[in-house]
């Protein structure tokens, strides 16, 4: 009677952790179950993936400031005030095999002197837009076709002297140059060389361009041609046809000095092909601190068209700045 119940005891054990082992088991899948749906349901996290900049755009803003103030001074000498001010805008785009380069530059400044009170006499004005497309002849070559617009002008009228009435008050007599008086265009296509990222030469054996005088009295100056039936009157736009040679050479030491220059050659088959138009421009700039910059820039033209003083010259431009500058870059 002992041993059967034992017997029983013993089944009734068995039978109740069968119960409790199949319990844990189901249990377990149940959790592996949720689990494998949770991970399955998860939102899949999203890679971030970088969209291609195509776009590089800059602009460069500097003001520049002067002052000289005199009081008792033996040796002599004028109060002079003077500002100077530019901007030099840049839109560039590259994808694949093509680039289109675009390049604003605008340069404002003037000069008050004691001697010529309530005067304002410019001393710098220039308006300078140039964009080029090139595409690459193939993946790997240093050559591109390319094609170019530039447009050159100024902004206000510029007098030949300053003369002063009865009345002691100071007024611009004669006139040197205007808006649009002259203004240079050009449209050029040729091949494009660059065998560095610093530096590069455009060939364009077709290039048209237009030079154009606004105001009348300008235009002999300028050279643009009389009209047939009254040789006393010029036109206002004269159409040149020719070839053109644009090299841009830029050099920057640890982001502190820079140097940038272009020189322009046009010859225009049309007339006197062997007289050359050139335009150089030099830019050297120091970065002195985190906003200011100390700049010396030149510009040399000669126009075989354009007459001073009886004849053709070359013309230079010199300045030296200190200037507040700020540079604005879109974030990526």
């Amino acid at each position: 009677m002992k041993k059967r119940s034992l017997i029983i005891a013993a089944a009734f054990l068995a039978a109740q952790a069968l119960s409790f082992a199949q319990a844990v088991v189901t249990d377990a899948e149940k959790a592996a179950a949720a689990a494998a749906a949770a991970i399955q349901n998860a939102p899949k996290a999203q890679e971030e993936v970088d969209k291609p900049q195509y776009w590089e755009k800059s602009a460069e803003v500097n003001l520049g400031f002067n002052e000289t103030n005199l009081t008792n001074w033996a040796a002599g000498g004028f109060n002079t005030l003077m500002m100077t001010s530019s901007l030099d805008a840049k839109a560039n785009y590259k994808k694949d095999l093509s680039t289109w380069n675009n390049r604003l530059q605008l340069d404002y400044g003037f000069l008050r002197s004691s001697d010529k009170p309530g005067v304002f006499q410019k001393s710098n004005d220039r308006m300078y837009l140039e964009s080029g497309w090139a595409y690459k002849t193939s993946k790997d070559s240093k050559w591109n076709y390319s094609a170019g617009f530039d447009f050159r002008s100024q902004f206000t009228r510029t007098p030949v002297k300053y003369l002063s009435n009865e009345d002691g008050k100071w007024y611009g007599d004669g006139l040197k140059s205007g808006f649009f008086s002259p203004a240079y265009t050009n449209i050029a296509l040729g091949m494009e060389w660059v065998p560095k990222e610093w530096f590069n030469i455009t060939f364009s054996p077709v290039t048209g361009g237009l030079v154009i005088c606004s105001i009348p009295e300008l235009r002999k100056q300028y050279g643009m041609l009389p009209f047939e039936n009254d040789p006393e009157k010029y036109h206002s736009v004269l159409f040149m046809f020719g070839a053109q040679i644009k090299a841009n050479f830029k050099m920057t030491i640890n982001d502190v000095f820079a140097y940038d220059t272009q020189l322009v050659l046009f010859s225009n088959y049309l007339d006197h092909p062997e007289r050359l138009r050139v335009n150089w421009d030099n830019k050297i700039s120091w970065q002195a601190a985190k906003f200011i910059k100390l700049a010396f820039n030149t510009w040399l033209i000669y126009d075989p068209r354009v007459i001073i003083d009886g004849k053709d010259r070359v013309q230079f431009k010199e300045a030296f700045t200190v200037n507040f500058t700020y540079t604005f870059k879109p974030r990526k």
